[in-house]
């Protein structure tokens, strides 16, 4: 299968890219760097140069592609606005792009904010519409496609996807303990994220690529939920930090941007997926992966 994608440089889509091919697929990626087109190319990834503001570029690559694997995002956290908008743009132009031909639309989305005082499920609807929403509303505006002959795919990302070289959230956590001195957890730590390992996650997309029907939300998540408190002990072990409580009203001085994000509950499940699938996740869990040093480099390095 011919496949156009985007982010394929990222943490979670130079993983995906590397199945793809394993798969037997043929890759055409978006670059926009050198350093980035070098380094698709030396896999044997074909080089389309563009971003995701330039919608002719993305409509090229969706016409000659036979499934498109979008996975960038320009994740602005000082200018939210600016990433919804490009979030919407691109899958508004890859779904009018492919409307029609049964050709395959898979896209990042998220399990956080599903579901309140439960796991979320694939069955559990996104709340985000229009262009103003998070992400732009872009998984209810992609899966209305699915009535026009596109095979949709929502592939929803646990709220850290982890591993050695992750500069995510997890690795900013990790950046706060060593300038605070301490590694905190927000109040009394048992709100969870869910996890996945970054390996498990890339072997999800392919196979969703390869066989997930139109309409299909999935769930790359492999442990349901890490509390905060279990994530901080486990900094705090590595980092030789003493572990404490941050009240909920400092939470925002302490921990900066990513406090708002840590004291979320995002426990999600993905028992459907891996029946739909015959995915089983096989990674390290987030714990072992802090434990053994995943991340020890600070996340600017």
């Amino acid at each position: 299968m011919q496949v156009f994608v985007t982010g394929a440089s990222g943490w979670i889509g130079s993983a995906a890219v590397d199945e793809l091919l394993a798969d037997g697929h043929a890759v055409t990626a978006l670059a926009r760097s050198d350093a980035s087109a070098a380094a698709l190319e030396a896999k044997g990834v074909r080089v389309q140069r563009g971003d995701l503001d330039d919608l002719d570029g993305l409509r090229r690559g969706a016409d000659a592609a036979e499934a498109v694997l979008h996975l960038a995002n320009k994740h602005d956290f000082a200018n939210p606005a600016a990433s919804n908008a490009a979030e919407r743009a691109a899958v508004q132009t890859f779904a009018d792009t492919l409307a029609g031909s049964g050709r395959a639309f898979l896209f990042a989305a998220g399990t956080a904010g599903l579901a309140q005082g439960r796991p979320a499920t694939e069955a559990d609807t996104s709340s985000s519409y229009g262009p103003d929403s998070p992400r732009g509303g872009a998984e209810n505006l992609a899966l209305e496609y699915v009535d026009r002959d596109v095979r949709v795919v929502s592939l929803r990302f646990s709220p850290t996807v982890h591993g050695a070289g992750d500069h995510g959230f997890i690795s900013v956590i990790s950046d706060v303990a060593r300038r605070q001195g301490v590694s905190g957890y927000p109040g009394e730590g048992t709100n969870r994220w869910a996890a996945v390992h970054r390996s498990d996650a890339a072997r999800l997309v392919a196979l969703a690529v390869a066989k997930a029907p139109a309409g299909a939300r999935l769930h790359a998540v492999a442990e349901e939920g890490v509390t905060s408190r279990e994530i901080a002990e486990a900094i705090g072990a590595f980092l030789d930090l003493p572990v404490t409580s941050v009240a909920p009203d400092d939470v925002p001085e302490h921990f900066g941007w990513i406090g708002g994000f840590f004291g979320l509950d995002g426990s999600a499940t993905s028992t459907a997926t891996q029946e739909l699938l015959g995915w089983t996740p096989t990674g390290p869990t987030l714990v072992e992966d802090i434990t053994a040093g995943a991340y020890s480099t600070p996340s600017g390095r």
